[in-house]
């Protein structure tokens, strides 16, 4: 679960992700900014491996505070109270959401988290004595627009496609379609969809698996690889009339080895 929390409204914005890697966590750290509508000027992450410890930084991450031109904070390990106000919430939502529910699926359960947290942020705070939704435009007054254009992010990979056709993105596997294979296919993943293209045209689009180890394959890529295959074993047949035979008196002339005896 991905959370910020604005320090003065209290105003939530969360999500699920699939991973706590690098390109996830940009990932939903972009979207939920879309939400918010700003960027704050700092954020202060715990000790996440996929932000960054100590005075490293994951790769990707400078890059992208850089283009939101905000500072990133790295709390020291063991330092819950850094942050107390993001974990309150998640301590909130574990009593308050999760109890009495089922989930479909991933993106039903972002649906109903979405839907529970414009009510949460609509409620007044005793200790705001004001909801977090009426605050919210002060926490925007000093916060950072948004980059104008949409950033860079996400699983991004060139290979070259094998004769399995299938691609990896994190730990799982892609089919693509079997007439790319041999060929430079650039593949990329968000928090949703998994896309491969050729030469800028998409040859797979996959519903991005959560689980791992997982196989996913698109049932019309099985059927090109069988029809290539029977292709591939079926001999050519030989037009009527064709001379297989030479003379081999081309293969002097051609070795510079012919003469008169």
């Amino acid at each position: 679960m991905l959370v910020i929390t604005a320090a003065h409204s209290r105003f939530i914005a969360g999500r699920m992700i699939p991973t706590r890697k690098t390109e996830d966590l940009l990932l939903g750290t972009w979207e939920l900014l879309q939400q918010i509508g700003a960027v704050p000027r700092r954020f202060i992450w715990d000790n996440e491996p996929g932000i960054g410890r100590g005075q490293r930084r994951a790769e990707g991450v400078a890059s992208f505070m850089g283009t939101l031109a905000a500072k990133l904070v790295l709390l020291p390990p063991r330092d819950p109270e850094s942050k107390g106000i993001v974990e309150r919430r998640n301590g909130w939502f574990e009593t308050s959401f999760m109890p009495g529910r089922t989930f479909a699926s991933p993106a039903d359960f972002n649906a109903q988290f979405a839907d529970w947290v414009d009510r949460a942020n609509a409620r007044t705070v005793r200790t705001l004595r004001a909801s977090p939704a009426a605050r919210i435009e002060v926490d925007r007054a000093g916060m950072l627009p948004l980059p104008p254009v949409p950033l860079h992010l996400g699983w991004r990979n060139r290979v070259r496609l094998g004769r399995d056709y299938y691609v990896r993105v994190d730990t799982n596997d892609y089919s693509v379609d079997p007439r790319a294979v041999g060929r430079l296919v650039d593949v990329s993943a968000d928090l949703d969809r998994v896309r491969v293209r050729l030469d800028g045209h998409l040859v797979a689009e996959h519903e991005r698996a959560w689980a791992r180890g997982m196989t996913i394959t698109e049932p019309a890529h099985l059927a090109v690889a069988k029809t290539l295959r029977e292709q591939f074993r079926t001999p050519r047949p030989v037009a009527v009339g064709d001379d297989l035979t030479r003379d081999l008196a081309d293969y002097d002339r051609a070795f510079g080895i012919g003469g008169t005896l």
